[in-house]
């Protein structure tokens, strides 16, 4: 069963600690003093250096489900190169990424065709780090869509995982953003208390609807997508601030010569 306390004006007392190795990578950087998207990039790498490694190992299975776990982590910090370098998003996203899962996705995939096509993937991964990490700051809005996107990639997972009849990953899914809500709660509330109290409300719901043995597809489905849409909503409204803020920096910086 899902565990959760949840709150409607009740103080949470401590922060909930974000699960996951690549989650762990990301703190042991921040630790360093790095600011929080450098940390952000950084903690994505291990998930292309496991499904490598499982390449090598020429375990098909164990690589795809290493790069499903790229690609959810992926979604969350992408929004940061996209921004940086539209060329090299492209390269990572609709190049390596794509050809890779869609190889992976074969009923045999050629784990050594493969490989070099995963290793070329990580050396223009280091260069996305490189560039981050070289670059000025950009607006700090964009942290805060990089954390909205960081737990929604969690809570993306859920349907997928009961489509495909995994109910343990989507249980786990719902419950990794359960715990990772609290931490970007602030953000949704400062936006819309109506998107915060729709949220909420469905989350409560979809704990309930998971809580079957064999739990109803098509409610879960129907109920994660109402809560995706409030969470996308306030996502896109911060999302349209960064970007106008971040041009009209380019352009005070430029007019200076």
């Amino acid at each position: 069963m899902i565990e959760r306390i949840r709150r409607f004006g009740l103080g949470i007392l401590g922060a909930v600690a974000i699960l996951g190795a690549a989650t762990q990578a990301q703190a042991q950087n921040a630790a360093l003093g790095e600011r929080f998207e450098v940390s952000g990039i950084k903690a994505v790498r291990p998930t292309l250096v496991n499904t490598i490694a499982a390449l090598q190992q020429g375990d098909a299975a164990k690589a795809k489900a290493a790069f499903e776990a790229y690609d959810s982590a992926w979604n969350g910090i992408e929004v940061y190169i996209n921004v940086r370098s539209r060329d090299l998003y492209q390269t990572l996203e609709l190049n390596y990424q794509k050809k890779i899962e869609d190889a992976l996705n074969k009923s045999s995939p050629d784990t050594k065709a493969l490989l070099p096509e995963a290793q070329a993937m990580l050396a223009k991964y280091d260069e996305a780090i490189d560039l981050v990490a070289k670059a000025r700051p950009l607006n700090p809005l964009f942290d805060d869509i990089a954390r909205l996107r960081i737990v929604r990639a969690h809570l993306r997972e859920v349907t997928p995982a009961l489509k495909a009849g995994d109910l343990a990953k989507a249980r786990k899914s719902f419950d990794e953003f359960d715990n990772t809500w609290d931490s970007i709660e602030d953000l949704i509330k400062a936006r819309s208390s109506d998107a915060y109290v729709a949220i909420e409300k469905g989350m409560v719901q979809i704990e309930q609807a998971l809580m079957p043995q064999m739990p109803d597809v098509a409610q879960v489905t129907a109920l994660v997508n109402d809560v995706t849409a409030q969470y996308n909503a306030v996502l896109a409204e911060i999302t349209r601030d960064a970007r106008s803020r971040n041009w009209a920096a380019a352009q005070a910086f430029a007019g200076r010569g």
